[in-house]
């Protein structure tokens, strides 16, 4: 199968990836870390995007396209495709049905993981993380065993990524509802659209998410 996982970012929608990746032997497309990988080996699309991001640009729609193509044409045909972080534009979802048709695949279903923005706030701008192993924890929901002391490794120091504050979420709930949530209706137009609670706990929308695929 082929599936979209829409949502804005501290949806899930990583996480829910890696668990259809786990379960089911399908690979996650995230164009952000594809792009990273391309820049890091310094392919020929990963030079040009370095060139676009140093001159502090977006990376055009036609360069995230061609990663995209360059990943399935890689893959074997009977592996499913989770496609995480794109299509983002009209555009990129245009792109991406061409792209299908070229190699042979077609889009099985979109599923949107939908959230409530004051709660969104509230779970990112509460995370912290382990400066030495990474363990991630919550101001409210996950709070190390013993005050100031990684659960995993013991150590004293945590740290906040400094983009998880409240501006910062709320626009890119703005960028999300703008930029990419228009192109739900194309696809809800072919009857391909599912709409879960991002919100909920992990094991559930997994479970979700399961008997979505038990049905297609």
């Amino acid at each position: 199968m082929n599936i979209i996982l829409l949502g804005p970012p501290g949806a899930g929608k990583g996480t829910q990836s890696s668990l259809l990746v786990q379960h089911h032997g399908m690979r996650q497309l995230s164009t952000g870390d594809m792009l990273r990988a391309a820049v890091a080996a310094q392919t020929p699309i990963g030079v040009k995007a370095k060139a676009i991001m140093d001159a502090g640009q977006l990376v055009s729609d036609e360069i995230v396209s061609a990663l995209i193509d360059a990943e399935l044409a890689a893959m074997e045909p009977t592996t499913g495709a989770i496609f995480d972080g794109y299509p983002r534009t009209a555009a990129q979802a245009d792109a991406l049905d061409a792209i299908l048709a070229r190699h042979g695949r077609q889009l099985d279903m979109v599923i949107e993981l939908a959230v409530d923005e004051d709660e969104l706030v509230r779970r990112i701008t509460g995370r912290f993380s382990c400066a030495n192993c990474g363990e991630g924890y919550h101001d409210t929901s996950k709070q190390p065993a013993v005050a100031e002391t990684c659960d995993r490794c013991g150590a004293h120091e945590f740290k906040r990524r400094p983009d998880d504050n409240e501006g910062t979420v709320r626009k890119r709930m703005q960028i999300y509802r703008e930029e990419t949530a228009p192109i739900l209706p194309g696809y809800e137009q072919r009857g391909i659209v599912n709409r879960l609670d991002g919100m909920a706990p992990i094991e559930q929308v997994t479970a979700a998410i399961e008997a979505l695929l038990a049905t297609a």
